[in-house]
């Protein structure tokens, strides 16, 4: 017996030229509303019926989202910018190695050719893989709607799967990374091959002075309802030398911090394992420069 075959939900498809004009149909449509950036994301959930619209907002032709560049201290990345764009550039590749490693890890390349930075964040997936390197590069989100604009430290963003503080007349516009003097570090741990979906991830962030930690941030994906970061490990890593011993020790203080669940991919308590494993490689590396960061 043939499986039968629905047909797609209606919906209406704008292409607006103009950041005022999307404001304005968000404004409108509030939550009936969804923005297409890349589609890598959206469009296979609205074919599985995961997802729904009754506007569907390509911002394509809005130019001026599509752009990598320093402003004083601070990398601003636009929201159309693709993940291909981003890990090319010389500045991000400078100043946020962890970034690049992680982008390098996701997907396939015609992906990251369409794919964006801001649509992997919005999507709120526990396993986004560009959401713990900017976690640890202090990173913050620019959402802007018809009523104005704020800025959200990345660490507030998400809520829960698929949940975060973005209202529903609005949409992130930019992403904004301090210009820092440490090194960072990504690796992620998944099934078969490095373009598959973190079973864990890890970032880290070091800056080293006489060989001591001077300053240090951790964060990991798919171990909790959200992107998190590891305060403790870094509370535990400040201030002391830059060894394995040191390392180690607080590294199993991720143990304390991680939630992970047990789903078809892995379980929680291998999850947690491997939160400690990665952890401690991933701080290794970037205490050391950032070298060879990648897959486990």
């Amino acid at each position: 017996m043939e499986a039968e075959v629905r047909p797609l939900p209606k919906f209406e498809y704008i292409a607006p030229s103009s950041l005022n004009e999307v404001f304005n149909l968000l404004k409108d449509y509030q939550s009936r509303a969804r923005l297409l950036a890349g589609g890598t994301d959206l469009l296979p959930k609205m074919k599985k019926r995961a997802a729904a619209a009754d506007l569907l907002i390509d911002l394509n032709k809005i130019s001026e989202l599509s752009f990598i560049e320093t402003r004083g201290d601070r990398l601003h990345i636009g929201g159309l910018a693709r993940l291909s764009e981003i890990k090319e550039s010389p500045m991000v590749r400078e100043k946020a190695r962890a970034l690049v490693q992680a982008i390098s890890l996701m997907a396939s390349p015609p992906i990251r050719n369409r794919a964006t930075m801001a649509g992997n964040l919005c999507s709120a997936s526990p396993a986004a893989d560009t959401a713990p390197p900017l976690l640890v590069l202090d990173a913050s989100v620019r959402l802007r709607s018809a009523r104005g604009e704020r800025m959200i430290p990345l660490s507030d963003f998400f809520l829960g799967p698929e949940k975060t503080v973005m209202r529903p007349d609005e949409m992130l516009t930019e992403i904004i990374i301090p210009l820092q003097e440490g090194t960072s570090a990504f690796m992620k741990l998944g099934r078969r091959k490095a373009f598959t979906l973190s079973i864990v991830s890890a970032a880290a962030y070091a800056r080293v002075s006489g060989g001591k930690f001077a300053e240090v941030r951790l964060a990991l994906g798919a171990v909790a309802p959200t992107p998190i970061r590891g305060p403790k490990v870094g509370e535990a890593l400040r201030g002391g030398e830059v060894n394995e011993q040191n390392i180690e020790k607080a590294a199993e203080l991720i143990k304390e911090e991680v939630k992970p669940i047990s789903d078809v991919r892995a379980s929680a308590e291998y999850r947690r394992e491997m939160s400690y494993v990665l952890t401690k490689r991933v701080m290794e590396q970037a205490g050391g420069g950032g070298r060879n960061a990648g897959t486990i």
